[in-house]
């Protein structure tokens, strides 16, 4: 049997063609129902057919598109290796489709890549596997001898589930004399045996009478069944009950409660007493548990509920028995009329985990089912969408419909839809039934990072700490997963691409930039970057945005000073000025820059120091130097101002400039001071060197006057007339000389100081007319070696004091001094500031100490005293003042004489700021 269920399984495809409407809109589906035939009872794992073939699926297809069966019972299951059509359930046609002629199962064949459905249909072939059955295996009959030829009896009938040929088909009796058996047929078209009696039974003769009656199939092989038949004799009653009808037929509602009476049979018997009593009951008692039968009224009544959906007709044979034995049977049909009772359902097959939110218009969701189990107008149902959603559903065959996509979806917007389909039916009243469904969008990427700015600016201050973050871009992605996961990185930048990394870096995950070095606002000021910020889709989505970066100035750069520039051995160079000048000349202008920007940048000029405050002004801002008046006699020629200039900055960062102004009306006359000069030693170490110098000279005379003060004291003691002050061997040995290049600028003069017996005390200077070598005397006499006496009150008029010899006189240019011009008049007169005095006095007591101690060479040549090495071989003693007739003897109204002066018969030529200042030195 095996092998021909397997040959009537052999699958048919016949093609429906859909409706063109439906084939609009269902143009991704197949236009037609894959058909097939199978006989039940396969074994598990036989094939029904290639349903991938038959849908045009390739082998190639077949991982990619998930072919699968989808309904309410797995009958049937697909190979996914080939896409054969499998049974994975017994199929049993009797249960599955009871009596019904057709047999067919139903359902949907599923493919994915795209979502699609295909309706299959499996047609189950009946075969004869149930032999017909009786519902009791034994029957009584009690028939009087009376009874006339012809008088039919009906049997109890035999059940096969099995259909068509392979159903019940006739009854046969057992071969006897009297009785003889005819095939009935029900109107729901099952057949029932009705023995007729064909000759007159004689009890006498034979009381008993046992038949074998058989129901027979047409199957192949045909089955079969028996039940027996005995049948008793009775003794004469004359008249059998007679039922008013032969058939009743009724209709009874489903909603009918039980209690209900449905109909009444009536029969009568001709007979008298005992014989005329008819009892009523079932000729098959044990099988009707739906109604109930009173036996003395033959009304029947409703036992239980009935149910169209379950049994639509109920048929069964009554049998009238009357007090003689005697019998009569009639069928008794009664119809379940249907009520609106069910509501309907709704059932969805296929429905998937995810809808992707990229899916195309069209696509289908979800396949649904509605049942109804009522019939007619009542099992007619029609669905609907509820609510306002992304959704659509198409009526593929009936009572099944598509839900597909109508618009489209995003799950940003909504991650997931309430899905709501109403069922109604066409009844009276109609009941409806509503099914909701969750359906869950999933996430593709397809949405771009977006950063939380459309472009940042970032401060840094210059001079930060390597590694620290300068700034932090943020991107989200709406999207999940790994659509949403957003890494960060540099794209580009205007800093050189193998300089960047060295730059700046950002955080892959968190967007923080770090700088990786110390900025520095002098040599980058700003940059630019672009930064990326890429999700981790397939494929990756990513936006970019920019990120400039500006570096904050901080105060670290001094200001630079540009002018005056030094010279090439690092000394100031000096600025000439007019001697016309007039307050508000622009003598010079002290230029600076600072790298720095902004209030770091914003240079002040200021003077530090001054030789005279009064005479110049400094542009704070500018940095002009400008007379503040103009120059005035007792002015020096030279000046000497330290300028800071200082930033804005917190704190103030500054840098000094020294000026060195000069007075002349060309350059020329500045010329012979600047050549092979050294560069100017610092004031306070020159102050500091004059004063320890001074101290020196203080303690040598103070040593030398108690020198002087024991001398005389052995001069009184001795008795001598006369001696000599000071032999020409005082100046004989190697003594004191003046290096050519003396660095103190001072004037060096010697003199000899004698104390005369006669108590005159002359103070004479000796000529030196002869150039003077390295070794020579400092100090040299006349001819005649003769001192000079000095002059007093009680001397004649020929002692008294000379003024300067007019050769002596300076020029302007010649002067000498702290820088090589002193603001004296044209006269060559004593110094009218108080600051030269001071230096030129203590320049000569410099050169009085060198001479004395022999530290010092000559380097010049006759009458030069030394100046000539430092200013240049054209200045010699003709060009020094005799500053001799300013410089007195304490304790004494002498003065210092010129023997030149004398010898020449010049007067000195004063002014009135010498005589100002010899006032002061008498004061003091």
């Amino acid at each position: 049997m095996g092998t021909g269920a397997t040959e009537r399984g052999r699958a048919e495809r016949r093609p429906e063609v859909l409706a063109p409407f439906l084939l609009s809109l269902c143009c991704a589906a197949l236009a037609e129902q894959i058909r097939y035939r199978i006989p039940e009872e396969m074994p598990k794992g036989s094939v029904v057919g290639n349903l991938a073939k038959d849908l045009g699926f390739g082998v190639q297809d077949l991982p990619t598109r998930k072919l699968r069966v989808s309904s309410e019972k797995p009958y049937f299951t697909v190979r996914p290796e080939t896409g054969e059509l499998l049974v994975s359930d017994r199929v049993d046609r009797e249960q599955i489709c009871a009596k019904k002629p057709a047999c067919a199962l139903e359902f949907e064949a599923v493919a994915e890549n795209p979502l699609n459905f295909y309706h299959v249909s499996v047609e189950i072939e009946d075969i004869n596997d149930h032999t017909p059955k009786f519902t009791h295996s034994f029957f009584e009959l009690q028939i009087s001898e009376s009874t006339k030829p012809g008088t039919r009896f009906i049997l109890g009938s035999a059940h096969d589930a099995d259909i068509g040929t392979n159903a019940l088909q006739n009854y046969q009796l057992s071969a006897n004399d009297h009785f003889s058996l005819g095939n009935k047929e029900k109107s729901d078209g099952s057949k029932y045996p009705e023995m007729v009696l064909k000759t007159p039974l004689d009890r006498e003769k034979q009381k008993f009478y046992r038949l074998t009656l058989t129901a027979l199939d047409f199957g192949d092989p045909p089955l079969s069944s028996t039940a027996q038949i005995h049948v008793l004799v009775t003794d004469a009653n004359d008249n059998p009950p007679v039922f008013s009808q032969e058939i009743y037929k009724v209709s009874v509602s489903e909603n009918a409660l039980p209690g209900t009476t449905v109909l009444q049979v009536i029969a009568t018997d001709q007979d008298e007493g005992v014989n005329a009593e008819i009892t009523f009951s079932f000729s098959e008692a044990g099988s009707i548990t739906e109604f109930d039968l009173n036996p003395n009224t033959g009304e029947i009544t409703i036992l239980n509920t009935l149910d169209f959906e379950e049994i639509k007709e109920y048929s069964f044979v009554l049998e009238a028995k009357d007090g003689g034995g005697m019998l009569a049977q009639c069928t008794v049909e009664i119809e379940v009329l249907d009520e609106n009772d069910n509501v309907p359902e709704v059932i969805f097959q296929s429905l998937p985990d995810l809808i992707m939110e990229d899916s195309e218009l069209g696509t289908h969701i979800a396949l649904l089912k509605v049942r109804d189990k009522d019939s007619g107008p009542n099992g007619e149902v029609t669905c609907k969408l509820e609510g306002d959603v992304p959704f659509k559903i198409l009526t593929t065959s009936r009572n099944t419909y598509k839900l597909v996509i109508d618009r489209l979806l995003d799950r940003e917007k909504n991650p997931e839809y309430n899905v709501t389909i109403t069922a109604t039916d066409k009844g009276t009243p109609p009941l409806s039934a509503s099914t909701s469904v969750t359906l869950h969008v999933g996430d593709v990427n397809d949405n771009a990072p977006v950063f939380q700015q459309a472009a940042y600016v970032a401060h840094v201050a210059e001079n930060n700490a390597p590694g620290a973050s300068i700034a932090q871009v943020s991107a989200s992605d709406p999207d999940l997963g790994p659509n949403g996961q957003v890494a960060y990185s540099i794209v580009a930048s205007d800093l050189e691409p193998r300089a960047l990394a060295s730059y700046v870096s950002v955080g892959a995950q968190s967007g923080v930039v770090y700088a990786q070095r110390a900025f520095d606002h002098e040599q980058l000021r700003a940059f630019a970057l672009t930064l990326q910020a890429r999700d981790q889709g397939a494929p990756a989505r990513g936006a970019n945005v920019s990120l400039r970066v500006l570096v904050g100035d901080r105060n670290d750069n001094a200001p630079r000073v540009l002018h005056p520039a030094p010279g090439p051995d690092g000394a100031a160079l000096l600025d000439t000025v007019p001697r016309a000048a007039e307050p508000g000349y622009l003598v010079t202008k002290v230029v600076a820059v600072d790298a720095d920007a902004g209030h770091n940048a914003w240079l002040s000029y200021h003077v530090l120091q001054a030789s005279d405050p009064g005479l110049f002004s400094l542009g704070l801002r500018t940095g002009e130097v400008r007379t503040a008046r103009a120059l005035g006699d007792r002015d020096a020629a030279r000046h000497r101002l330290l300028v800071a200039v200082r930033d804005g900055g917190q704190p103030p960062l500054s840098a000094t400039a020294t000026l060195h102004l000069v007075f002349a009306d060309s350059l020329q006359e500045v010329l012979p001071d600047l050549q092979d000069r050294p560069a100017p030693a610092d004031a306070q170490a020159e102050l500091q060197f004059y004063l320890v110098v001074a101290l020196a000279l203080v303690s040598v005379l103070f040593l030398l006057a108690v020198i002087l003060a024991i001398a005389l004291r052995l001069r009184h003691s001795s008795g001598r007339a006369a001696w000599g002050c000071f032999q020409s061997a005082l100046g004989s040995k190697a003594g004191p000389v003046v290096q050519p290049n003396y660095s103190e600028g001072t004037l060096p003069y010697s003199y000899n100081l004698c104390v005369a017996q006669t108590g005159k005390t002359e103070f004479n200077f000796l000529k030196c007319s002869d150039p003077l070598s390295s070794g020579q005397d400092l100090l040299c006499g006349d001819s005649s070696g003769a001192l000079f006496p000095l002059s007093n009150s009680s001397e004649s008029t020929s002692h008294q004091q000379a003024p300067p010899n007019t050769d002596w006189r300076f020029s302007q240019a010649q002067r000498p001094g702290t820088s090589g011009s002193q603001n004296g008049d044209e006269t060559g007169t004593w110094p009218n500031n108080q600051f030269d005095t001071e230096m030129l006095q203590a320049m000569i007591l410099a050169s009085a100490s060198e001479a004395a101690d022999g530290s010092s060479t000559l380097g010049g040549g006759a009458g030069t005293m030394g100046l000539s090495a430092r200013y240049g071989p054209q200045f010699t003693l003709q060009h020094v003042p005799d500053y001799r007739q300013n410089v007195y003897i304490p304790g004494s109204n002498a003065t210092l004489t010129n023997a030149a002066g004398k010898r020449d018969g010049k007067a000195p030529a004063g002014g009135n700021g010498n005589k100002k200042k010899s006032g002061k030195k008498e004061k003091k």
